[in-house]
């Protein structure tokens, strides 16, 4: 493939992707706003504070707030006043090795991803806060800051999209490292992710982040690294190392072995994010995510009221 071809492939997955967004920016505007907005803003509620002025201590008020210089001076304690910051900053990990140019349907697990970043990302824009973005491979390999407005949230979908990864592999600790490293202030940081790495060095940098920000973690799978169709030999690749197998898919054991396998994975990442204390989005290339979406923060919002 020449590079003006590859171009043309790039240009018009984009336009595909961007109809796609536009659709879901004027048609569920209010859907993103509620389910997604209101709900990271909750979940903050109290943790972001910066100082106001004094007041004159009232019954009730928590005494780790008196101010004691002040009501030295006053003879009367003096109490300090704090208002909660409203503004966010959303941070966006997103996974772009090579694992994730894989597709059996009609969106890459890529494609998606950029999907499912585009929906945060508008969020953030709607709510009048920032978002900034990460993708890493094996190495950090585009760091955006955290910024307000629009373009700033359409150049993010186009980064995902357009960026051409320098490592084939995976590293999540690398993101994660970045992200204790260059925010300061408490944030939602939402990992994007395959989650296929045989690497599990990164759990003690994901509990150092969720200990100081709130981290969701949104998986991408494809149904066909789930299931083995029954066809035949075929030659399957490892898209971050290049190996090749062939494998025998119509040999029932062989399909057995490869989802006990897939499910050993997948369990395994359950516990390691639960332990971690880290939410899980599960989202199918093959299936609508809106609905998914919408359970998880529905869920939020119920063990939030519990």
């Amino acid at each position: 493939m020449n590079r003006e071809t590859a171009q043309n492939d790039n240009d018009a997955r984009l336009t595909r992707i961007l109809k796609r967004v536009r659709r879901i920016e004027l048609l569920t505007r209010g859907m993103v706003k509620e389910m997604l907005g209101g709900q990271y803003h909750s979940r903050f509620k109290g943790q972001g504070i910066e100082f106001d002025d004094f007041r004159e201590y009232q019954p009730g008020d928590d005494v780790r707030f008196i101010d004691w210089n002040v009501t030295a001076r006053m003879n009367d304690p003096f109490v300090r006043k704090y208002v909660e910051e409203r503004e966010l900053t959303v941070m966006l990990c997103v996974d772009v090795s090579s694992s994730g140019d894989y597709g059996s349907q009609e969106d890459t697990k890529r494609e998606r991803a950029a999907e499912i970043a585009a929906v945060f990302a508008f969020s953030a824009i709607q709510n009048q806060d920032k978002v900034g973005l990460t993708l890493f491979s094996e190495g950090v390999e585009h760091y955006l800051p955290a910024r307000k407005g629009g373009p700033h949230a359409m150049r993010i979908l186009r980064d995902i999209l357009n960026n051409e990864p320098e490592k084939r592999g995976t590293d999540i600790k690398v993101a994660l490292d970045l992200a204790l490293e260059r925010i300061a202030h408490r944030a939602l940081i939402i990992l994007v992710s395959d989650f296929i790495t045989a690497d599990s060095s990164w759990e003690k940098s994901l509990r150092a982040v969720a200990a100081k920000h709130d981290v969701v973690a949104a998986q991408i799978l494809d149904p066909r690294e789930i299931t083995l169709p029954n066809a035949g030999r075929v030659c399957l690749e490892d898209p971050e190392t290049g190996e090749q197998f062939l494998v025998n898919t119509s040999n029932p054991g062989v399909r057995e072995l490869y989802e006990q396998r897939v499910n050993e994975r997948q369990n395994a990442l359950v516990h390691l994010l639960r332990r971690c204390g880290v939410e899980r989005i599960t989202v199918r290339t093959d299936e609508d995510y809106v609905p998914a979406l919408k359970a998880y923060f529905r869920s939020r919002r119920r063990r939030k009221r519990g």
